[in-house]
């Protein structure tokens, strides 16, 4: 087994079964493969014609995903990032097709343990947090060009820290002196900064969290792709967008809201479920902590009319 499988623990895997598998003969996408816990259990219940899009930004995924379905005719993997998902679905000439689609927003495991991206604050590593390491500015890029008010203020919208004009000022100060090289060194200062009152938090959970939804641009890439999912599913198609941070969920609120209870959107999209994880896996799984999964169905081409 794969290293990476023995600490990766899907989040809601029976729940976002029930909802995603709608047709063992059916076109499925799963957007965000990670290491692939919900594709493998979804394609165990395809038939022989069924199929599967696998879909992933980071290099490493990608890989395993490609090493894992090998000689799987089912299956087909691309790189890229879920915000390109209209052009890849074009490409697999199933716009329109589409049973289910998957988006599982954040880190996954094999990410968070590795220490050389850089996006755990409890391994030393170099500041990346790049979800593709080959695209962008790196974190170590990014800090070395940002000033104390726009730190603060990615902190405190990103991140909810109530101490973001703090942190943003002993980390500048930290830059400042050289001591801001590795995501350890980050860590350590944003902790001398932070007041603590017996959180169960570590003090740099939230600064970590803004900086890696800065880098990436994930909830511009959110806010991208959902209209490009709700256009390639099939009338009856479901989405499911399973988000691990509050404005994560209320982007996917907020599109998935209809403008007349019962009613569809303007995308044709009718929201059928917002499930969290039950308390026992919340226990048991620390990612599954703060997960939300929302659920909606095309019931209908998406509207062309003009607002007026």
């Amino acid at each position: 087994m794969d290293a990476s499988l023995a600490t990766h623990e899907p989040v809601m895997l029976e729940t976002v079964l029930r909802f995603w598998d709608r047709d063992g003969d059916g076109i499925y996408v799963d957007a965000t493969y990670g290491r692939g816990g919900h594709s493998a259990a979804l394609l165990a219940r395809l038939g022989p014609t069924g199929r599967l899009y696998l879909l992933d930004r980071d290099p490493e995924a990608v890989a395993h995903a490609r090493a894992r379905f090998a000689g799987d005719d089912r299956v087909a993997v691309a790189a890229g990032a879920f915000s390109r998902l209209g052009e890849f679905a074009a490409a697999w000439s199933v716009v329109g097709r589409v049973s289910g689609i998957l988006l599982d927003l954040g880190v996954s495991s094999p990410q968070l343990e590795s220490p050389e991206r850089g996006f755990s604050f409890l391994r030393d590593g170099p500041l990346d947090m790049r979800m593709d390491p080959a695209t962008g500015p790196s974190l170590a890029d990014w800090l070395a060009g940002v000033d104390e008010r726009r730190l603060a203020e990615v902190l405190e919208r990103y991140g909810e820290e109530r101490h973001a004009r703090r942190i943003a000022r002993a980390v500048l100060g930290a830059r400042r002196r050289g001591r801001l090289r590795t995501t350890g060194e980050l860590a350590a200062t944003v902790a001398a900064a932070v007041p603590r009152h017996g959180s169960r938090l570590h003090p740099a959970t939230r600064t970590f969290q803004a900086l890696r939804i800065v880098v990436n641009g994930e909830l511009d890439e959110l806010e991208a792709v959902l209209p490009q999912a709700a256009r390639i599913l099939a009338v009856s198609g479901r989405l499911l967008v399973l988000s691990f941070h509050s404005l994560e969920d209320r982007i996917v609120k907020h599109f998935f809201r209809s403008p007349r209870r019962g009613e569809p959107t303007r995308e044709g999209l009718l929201p059928l479920a917002s499930l969290a994880p039950e308390p026992v896996e919340r226990r048991r799984n620390p990612r599954a902590r703060s997960a939300r999964l929302r659920v909606a169905e095309k019931r209908r081409e998406a509207c062309t009319c003009s607002a007026a």
